[in-house]
């Protein structure tokens, strides 16, 4: 019998915890994520995070620019928000409009405030080590695969994909783990005998329903990350029926990765305002 890994269980219980320290500090933390244009499925992730930042007792930070803002002004206005008292993190909604230059954009964000961990310095000091911010997906992905409490040191463990939100961090953190970890990229040979043979199994492909119970060795730890759309729904790399009594646990899409990586966020915010009062 799969057992499935609740992430929106999960999430709360360390939300809860996430609300208790934000309450028992001496200031009230602020947190921005910028809004340029009026694309409804990015408003409608703003909404949802600026509900969850005051559910938490942080105050949201409202940033909407109209969509043809050069990517000089927003820059601007960028690091005036850097500077807003209390500011515990800053993110930038993407996509961004085509007219800008995300990567100038995200980099001037202050990686001291990147919740995200999108801006070069944010990013490279991740990759160094420093862990002090991480990528809130693969933050979340960890997450999960700890909630599990299995012994990981030699299993084989797969990441699927080396996005740069996905599969590249969390080959990061678990790399940091001195663990053995395999990455399937798109041309990598016999991924069919790599799956096969893995005990974990971590994937951010976007590729709808690749990995099936054919595909995968009885009892393996699956945590799915992928996200794609099939019919205006969304679905994971994962066919959830196919592996299902073969998987030993599987983090479903949705109702995964997705509540925890909204947790992974706010966990960094908590962080930075932390860090303050040191």
């Amino acid at each position: 019998m799969t057992t499935i890994i609740d992430g929106r269980k999960l999430s709360k219980e360390i939300l809860e915890e996430t609300k208790k320290e934000i309450q028992s500090l001496s200031f009230t933390p602020v947190f921005c994520d910028i809004l340029v244009g009026d694309n409804p499925v990015s408003l409608q992730y703003v909404n949802m995070k600026k509900r969850k930042a005051e559910e938490l007792g942080i105050n949201f930070h409202e940033a909407f620019f109209p969509p043809d803002i050069s990517t000089e002004e927003l820059i601007k206005e960028i690091q005036i928000i850097n500077k807003i008292p209390n500011m515990c993190g800053v993110i930038v909604q993407l996509p961004l409009p085509e007219n800008l230059n995300q990567q100038e954009i995200l980099d001037a964000v202050d990686s001291k405030l990147d919740v995200d961990c999108l801006s070069t310095k944010a990013s490279d000091n991740f990759y160094n080590g420093d862990l002090s911010l991480g990528f809130p997906t693969a933050l979340a992905c960890i997450a999960i695969l700890d909630s599990v409490n299995i012994n990981l040191k030699g299993k084989k463990i797969v990441v699927v994909g080396f996005g740069k939100l996905v599969g590249k961090p969390v080959d990061a953190l678990l790399r940091f783990r001195n663990l053995d970890v395999n990455v399937i990229r798109s041309k990598t040979e016999n991924k069919e005998k790599i799956l096969k043979e893995a005990d974990i199994i971590i994937s951010g492909m976007g590729k709808g329903k690749y990995i099936k119970g054919d595909m995968i060795k009885d009892g393996a730890v699956i945590i799915d990350a992928g996200s794609s759309e099939s019919n205006g729904n969304v679905i994971g790399d994962v066919d959830s029926e196919s592996v299902d009594n073969i998987a030993g646990y599987l983090s479903p899409v949705p109702g995964g990765v997705g509540p925890m990586t909204v947790c992974m966020l706010f966990s960094n915010v908590l962080k930075v305002a932390k860090s303050f009062t040191k």
